[in-house]
């Protein structure tokens, strides 16, 4: 596994406006993004870590091993890791009607 420098302190402006968003999360069986995260360990260079801009994914212990995680509630479904994913790992697709990010302007 590659090494990677720590992204945390560009993050935390972004982190801190994901509260003012509106989520309505559909069911599990539409979710609009579903990611095979042993695909992702398995990656020779992880671009969806640095790629995604709220960070969605990230490396964490799990159970005394060093695991991929995806963290779905702050995806704001841009579709970047879709793009940037060449092992197959994201499956993306546009939420159903009514469900998904709600974005205000103001």
């Amino acid at each position: 596994m590659s090494n990677f420098t720590d992204m945390d302190d560009d993050i935390g402006p972004i982190k801190n406006k994901l509260g003012v968003l509106n989520y309505n999360i559909d069911d599990e069986t539409h979710a609009h993004i579903k990611v095979n995260t042993e695909v992702c360990e398995k990656c020779p260079h992880h671009l969806c870590i640095s790629g995604c801009p709220v960070r969605c994914f990230n490396f964490m212990e799990v159970d005394g091993e060093v695991k991929m995680v995806f963290q779905y509630e702050d995806c704001v479904e841009c579709g970047t890791c879709d793009i940037m994913c060449d092992q197959g790992a994201v499956s993306w697709h546009n939420p159903r009607g009514s469900f998904g990010i709600q974005y205000e302007m103001g």
